[in-house]
């Protein structure tokens, strides 16, 4: 029986075998943006948006709504503060998306989609904003807005 590495050549072999890798699974996206290039296109650039999620409707005890929004925080890992009572509730992050429809689009899904996972409240949205990244910092510099999350985290108003 012979020793050697797994893949090793036997003795006495000068050649090497040469072996294909697949390639990756967005290769046609590459070939999609060189032709895009190519004929002068743009591509489409995902921006940060900064959301802000108010929700609303009939009381829950304060430890639930914790709860459920600490789960919140942990499913949803942009998740920067959120701050409840136990009647309503607000969330800010940061979502990634290409356009304001598309980051208001995925922020109103975001408390229905976890309200099962996270064992949130069944409140409802009653506000939402939308900012690109330029405007929110535009408004702290000059002193409008909520200031940034910090605190990171959840808590009580």
């Amino acid at each position: 029986m012979r020793r050697a590495r797994p893949g090793a050549l036997p003795r006495g072999t000068a050649e090497r075998a040469l072996t294909s890798v697949e390639a990756g699974a967005d290769f046609d996206e590459v070939q999609d943006t060189e032709t895009r290039e190519a004929r002068g296109e743009e591509r489409v650039v995902s921006k940060l948006w900064h959301i802000t999620l108010s929700v609303s409707g009939a009381e829950a005890p304060l430890k639930e709504v914790r709860r459920g929004l600490e789960q919140l925080a942990h499913d949803h890992p942009f998740l920067l503060t959120s701050r409840y009572a136990n009647d309503h509730a607000e969330i800010r992050y940061w979502e990634e998306a290409r356009d304001l429809h598309d980051a208001a689009a995925v922020a109103l899904r975001l408390w229905g989609e976890h309200r099962q996972s996270a064992r949130l409240p069944p409140w409802e949205i009653v506000g939402l904003e939308v900012i690109d990244r330029e405007t929110y910092h535009l408004r702290i510099a000059e002193g409008y807005g909520p200031p940034p999350a910090a605190p990171v985290g959840v808590h009580p108003y």
